[in-house]
């Protein structure tokens, strides 16, 4: 069942491509999802909470508390679109897809801005039981013109999805990422299995999505163009699903619908 109520707008199938819209419901399930599994994911709520109260038995002076607490209050929480955007994706593939996501970009921060290079979204997908490489790019855009402008050229989805299965050294580089995320923790078999899946398939075992989230009026126009561009491309063993979210409100607004830091 899903999390959010509301439609789907277009949804079409081209080979191994597919693109769905999907309008969402104004509803107490959209601000449920906005403030529970997005927060979730944007600020890695349990983790940081693990985190504070670790620290905070270290602490044991009123000095060293004090000194503690103004570390802890100097966190920057994100809030820009796009992180929001990309925690909105990862929250909704979890939900509607069973896409599952072995670790947090937010732990990956070695300052207040840094982002994973290579691709937004990185997990693994069941599908016909075999465990698969997932990966992803996510966009956010106002732009009024149908496709917007960042579905295409060399920064644009379409492209940004074709390299994620034609770079060697990219696909290695997100391999070596999720290695060392995975190793001896209970993702281990799952990255073992993805591997494998896409060794013997000749690299080509990978799922791809791609998420544009939109406060513009919902139109097949918004994908199809690049749906049938990348169906021309993407053949099997690899997939792709493209899914355009439309917000009923301006992506502007996200930062104050979703739940605070932790």
């Amino acid at each position: 069942m899903s999390l959010v109520n509301g439609s789907y707008c277009f949804d079409a199938t081209r080979g191994q491509t597919s693109w769905q819209g999907f309008c969402c419901t104004d509803d107490a399930s959209l601000s449920d999802f906005l403030k529970g599994p997005v927060t979730e994911r944007l600020h890695d709520s349990t983790a940081t909470l693990d985190f504070r109260d670790d620290l905070r038995a270290l602490a044991t002076t009123q000095f060293a508390s004090d000194s503690l607490e103004l570390v802890l209050q100097a966190d920057v929480p994100e809030e820009r679109d796009w992180a929001i955007g990309e925690s909105f994706a990862e929250a909704y593939l979890e939900a509607e897809h069973a896409v599952s996501w072995p670790w947090n970009h937010e732990r990956d921060k070695r300052n207040p801005f840094a982002s994973l290079p290579g691709a937004d979204l990185v997990g693994f997908v069941d599908e016909g039981g075999a465990t698969r490489l997932a990966l992803g790019e996510v966009k956010a855009s106002t732009d009024a013109n149908n496709p917007p402008g960042v579905m295409n050229g060399r920064s644009g989805m379409r492209h940004q999805l074709e390299q994620l299965v034609t770079n060697l050294g990219t696909l290695c580089q997100l391999l070596k990422w999720l290695h060392s995320r995975c190793k001896g923790t209970e993702n281990e078999q799952a990255f073992k299995d993805a591997v494998r899946l896409l060794i013997d398939s000749g690299n080509q075992a990978i799922s791809l999505y791609g998420v544009l989230i939109r406060d513009t009026p919902p139109t097949v126009l918004d994908l199809e163009a690049r749906g049938d561009a990348l169906s021309k491309n993407v053949v099997s063993p690899t997939s792709c699903r493209l899914v355009a979210i439309y917000l009923p409100f301006s992506i502007a607004e996200l930062p104050s619908r979703v739940g605070g830091a932790a």
